[in-house]
Formats: structure tokens, sequence, C-alpha cells
């Protein structure tokens, strides 16, 4: 199960890098950026860390409670991956920040759903969904601040 958890984390990580690795040397390196957007080989890290997090943390719910009930958390979770892939192919691939913006709102209110519902079956799990959490709020800030200054 665990295995499996770290593989779908990493292959939603595979596709949204699919969309994002080719537009950073171009286009992402062109925009108009705030003073404290991190400089571009920081985002590589944090990601891997945070994929390794979300699947560590779906594996607990799913080992405390056993798949069927662990269905609906899971649920969540997949829901929010799809969205986190989502936001790479309109930021990056559709190079939309305004719609990415309107798509990572939606992100963020799927993973706070997916770490409440985690957090009821697992604290660990819970817990362990908040450090994507505060990254993906950073990068709302971010994402913000990056349409405004290029629109």
């Amino acid at each position: 199960a665990l295995v499996l958890c770290v593989g779908v984390c990493f292959a939603a990580a595979a596709i949204g890098a699919r969309f994002t690795s080719p537009n950073v040397p171009g286009w992402y390196a062109n925009l108009e950026k705030p003073s404290w957007t991190p400089p571009s080989w920081v985002f590589g890290p944090v990601w891997s860390v945070l994929y390794l997090l979300m699947a560590i943390s779906a594996w607990q719910v799913w080992r405390r409670t056993g798949l069927r009930a662990a269905m609906v958390p899971l649920a969540l979770f997949g829901i929010q991956l799809v969205l986190n892939v989502a936001w790479s192919g309109l930021f990056f691939g559709l190079r939309r920040p305004g719609a990415a913006l309107i798509e990572i709102v939606l992100l963020w209110v799927a993973i706070l759903a997916t770490m409440i519902a985690f957090r009821q079956r697992s604290a660990l799990a819970g817990w362990l969904m908040l450090p994507y959490l505060a990254w993906v709020s950073f990068a709302v800030a971010l994402n913000l601040a990056i349409w405004n200054l290029n629109r």
C-alpha cells in the first residue's frame, strides 16, 4: 500500500512536471515576480518532500482503517491530487495565471477537506498534510502576486 501511495503521488508529480519544466527557463523566468519569490531550484526539492509526505499520509489512513473505511478520505485525496496537476497545466501549460489562481483556491479547499478527513482517522496523517497546506497557501499568495504583476 505504501509503494502504491508513493507511486501515485510521484506519478502526479511527473505529470505536473511535464507542464512545468519546459516553461520554467523561458516563460516563467520572464514573468514579473515579487521580491519574495523563491529561486526556481527550491521548488523541486520542496515538492519532492511534500509528495512523499502526502503519500505517507494517505498510506497511514489506509493502514489504520483499511481500504473500505478509507474510501471517502482517499477519494478526497485523489481529487486534491488531480487539482494539483491541473494547476500546473493551467499556470505553466496554458500560461494562464488568472485561471490558475481560481483553481489553486479550489485546490487549497480540497487539501483542507482531505486533511480534516485524514485527521479523523489518523492524527499523524492529518499532521503530515499540514506542510502541503502551508506550501499551497504560500503558492496562492505567489500566484496572486504574479497574476497582478503580469496582467
